[in-house]
């Protein structure tokens, strides 16, 4: 039977078509760039177009679209987005720095909450005002040039080479473990690097931004997603610069501040003296903190513990306890959620949804009388929250013992509003969080985000039974609740403990890569499972077998030995 379809070899047209998410199409020329689409359809109130999303991969703009596709444009007001300007306005700072202080080193250390990261100069002194604003002009003649980021792909030897040359060397150490054989380098005029990840096409893309003296460094500031062309207003943050600064000099002094010198130590087979130092660490500022609540053991009745999600709260909150019992303390562990008010007077979220969250979402009233009682000594019925039904139920009889100390942990800890103003006085607080220090190398900053969100994606597998993406979907919407509830209120604390460990992506990597390459493609949450796996390939993996039963990695690795710890009532 012959085919009634007629085939025909044509010769290909000369424009493409571009679908774009809302069902609009575009057309042009084969071979146009993904931009050049774009701002065809960008309206002025949209925010400031950085990339796009092309068949389901992330891309960077000049990417040349050659046959029909679907495609998504990346804005400012997107994480993805956010972190390609990020990294290209960092990469241009590096490069302007350089041009100013050929002699002297930067390091981009640590984010802020108000959107910046700290960065430290070493082989001279501080800059002065009059340098950085030096720094800030030469930055801005660059951006008004509009100078192209040249994208070059070098064999991953030329790469090595020429960062040797020009000193850096904890790139080379870093590049001796990469198992693909080229680099992608972005140039700038005669200078070049590699910020692991893609960047924006040129340097007239970087208008939003500013530079501020901080205590001996400075800090390079940028939007924030939810205000993709502003700067958010300027708040200092002695205390957890103290902490990053705490954990950076011990870094040092361990000989391990960069991923390569860690890998360097991998493969020497130092792992296990990595893991017991790092864990003496931890130690030694656990006993110091119970140590600062003995000394006001009379004026304190109560300690707070907050920080973001998966930063190890509950086996720090445990280690402590046990540390306070060692000191003769006997603490008593209040669940905040038990203060929840019923379901149906919960306030509700933008999407409509109940906010737990939101502070409104506690019985304040109730929480304030039943500790006031419990600090004087007196008998007190606690509510039992009932996750099922949505209802406050009755729950203890508890009276606390001369000398006892409530413990209370929850992510509003360090807000003022939490505590009655009676009890101010009485309050020790803690703030907890992986503060990562250990940078990929000087210009590369592991992300404290990524560090916690990677400890999730293995605990919510082994526990709760949750794939790689189930975590990924849900992680934005923990990310604003740390942003609105969280981070505004971090410098409240009396300590902060930085729970990271220098160890803990090589532990975390043989458990975490197999959930990550689950992620299908084509969905949500495959773009950020595969700029994971791509973070993840710097690190060697590390035997976890090593590694304590007392740790905090382990309340994500599993195997902890604190897991059904409790203080007898």
């Amino acid at each position: 039977m012959k085919s009634t379809t007629s085939i025909q070899m044509i010769p290909p047209r000369p424009t493409v078509e571009v679908q774009l998410p809302n069902g609009r199409i575009l057309t042009g020329p084969r071979g146009a760039t993904v931009a050049q689409f774009l701002q065809a359809a960008m309206r002025p109130e949209d925010a400031p177009l950085v990339a796009a999303i092309v068949n389901d991969e992330l891309r960077e703009l000049t990417y040349f679209i050659d046959m029909d596709a679907r495609v998504q444009p990346i804005t400012l007001g997107e994480s993805d987005g956010s972190r390609i300007y990020r990294r290209s306005l960092t990469l241009l700072l590096e490069m302007a720095f350089s041009d100013l202080f050929p002699n002297a080193k930067l390091t981009i250390d640590h984010s802020v909450s108000f959107g910046g990261y700290y960065c430290q100069v070493s082989g001279r002194g501080p800059l002065t005002q009059a340098e950085l604003d030096a720094l800030k002009g030469h930055l801005q003649d660059f951006i008004d040039a509009d100078l192209p980021f040249e994208r070059l792909e070098v064999p991953l030897a030329v790469a090595s080479e020429y960062f040797r040359s020009h000193g850096y060397d904890d790139k080379v150490h870093l590049l001796a473990y990469r198992r693909k054989p080229y680099l992608t380098l972005y140039r700038l005029g005669e200078r070049m690097d590699y910020h692991h990840g893609y960047m924006v096409p040129s340097t007239g893309y970087l208008r939003w931004y500013d530079l501020y003296l901080t205590d001996g460094g400075f800090t390079l500031r940028f939007p924030r997603h939810n205000t993709p062309t502003e700067i958010s207003n300027l708040s200092e943050y002695p205390k957890l610069l103290n902490a990053f600064r705490q954990y950076g000099d011990w870094l040092v002094r361990l000989g391990i501040d960069n991923v390569g010198a860690l890998n360097d130590a991998v493969q020497a087979g130092r792992g296990s003296e990595i893991i017991l130092v790092s864990e003496a660490f931890h130690e030694r500022n656990l006993s110091d903190i119970a140590r600062q609540i003995d000394a006001r053991r009379d004026q304190v009745h109560l300690v707070l513990i907050a920080g973001p999600s998966s930063s190890g709260k509950t086996t720090f909150s445990r280690r402590l306890t046990i540390q306070m019992l060692a000191l003769g303390i006997s603490p008593f562990p209040l669940e905040l959620d038990n203060y929840f008010l019923d379901r149906d007077e919960t306030p509700l979220g933008p999407d409509g949804k109940p906010n737990f969250e939101a502070i409104e979402a506690l019985n304040l009233d109730l929480l304030a009388r039943d500790l006031q009682a419990l600090v004087r000594g007196e008998e007190v019925q606690l509510p039992h929250y009932n996750f099922k039904t949505g209802k406050r139920e009755t729950g203890d009889l508890i009276q606390l013992k001369h000398g006892q100390m409530i413990i209370l942990e929850g992510i509003h800890g360090m807000n003022p509003r939490l505590i009655p103003e009676a009890l101010s006085g009485e309050v020790f607080r803690i703030y907890v969080s992986a503060l990562t220090q250990l940078n990929l190398d000087r210009h590369n900053r592991v992300s404290t985000t990524d560090t916690r969100l990677i400890r999730r994606i293995v605990r919510d597998a082994r526990e709760r039974g949750y794939s790689a993406a189930q975590t990924i979907s849900r992680w934005e919407s923990v990310r604003e609740g740390e942003k609105n509830y969280i981070f505004p209120y971090q410098e409240n604390a009396d300590v902060m403990f930085n729970s990271a460990l220098v160890y803990e992506m090589a532990a975390l990597k043989p458990l975490a890569e197999p959930l990550l390459r689950q992620v299908q493609h084509g969905t949500p949450e495959y773009i950020e499972a595969k700029r994971l796996l791509a973070f993840l390939e710097w690190f060697l993996p590390l035997e976890v077998d090593l590694i304590p039963e007392t740790s905090i990695v382990r309340e994500f690795l599993g195997g902890s030995i604190l897991k059904d710890f409790k203080v007898w009532k």
